[in-house]
């Protein structure tokens, strides 16, 4: 029983994080008015793929505390990236710094990579569950890069 109310925390804490971070920190006017780059999804798309990400992503954070222990080299390497995702919404929507955000994502995207590696070899259920995370964060990445690119002079 204990083992699954460490996982119902997990799943609130992650996923209520992300949500108040959205809901703190939406695209708003400014970004609204900025050049996009191709294959930049609508709106209403990014809540719903996040929801399940987030979940994904607390699973993998409650299953590798559970496997290697809270002060294991990979859970740090899971709080780690989990800032860097919490951090990127208010830096980009709230102090609109493109540049900053784009850098965000590349550390972001590194961190995954190796959180990916590792896991590989210890815990391929996380792996597996995390490259759809580093899939959409890739993504991400390319569309942050495209806004930097387009809207230099802004």
């Amino acid at each position: 029983m204990r083992r699954w109310i460490g996982l119902a925390a997990f799943v609130v804490a992650v996923v209520g994080m992300g949500v108040l971070i959205g809901t703190s920190t939406p695209p708003g006017d400014w970004y609204a008015e900025l050049q996009q780059p191709p294959l930049n999804p609508p709106n209403w798309l990014f809540p719903p793929v996040w929801t399940v990400l987030y979940t994904l992503i607390a699973y993998v954070g409650w299953r590798t505390r559970e496997r290697s222990g809270r002060r294991s080299p990979q859970f740090s390497l899971w709080a780690i990236q989990m800032g860097l995702n919490f951090v990127w919404s208010p830096i980009v929507f709230s102090v609109n710094e493109l540049g900053l955000g784009l850098l965000v994502l590349v550390t972001l995207l590194f961190c995954l990579f190796v959180f990916i590696l590792r896991a590989w070899k210890s815990d391929r259920v996380s792996a597996f569950l995390f490259l759809p995370y580093a899939a959409w964060v890739a993504f991400a990445t390319y569309l942050n890069a495209g806004l930097y690119v387009l809207n230099q002079a802004q």
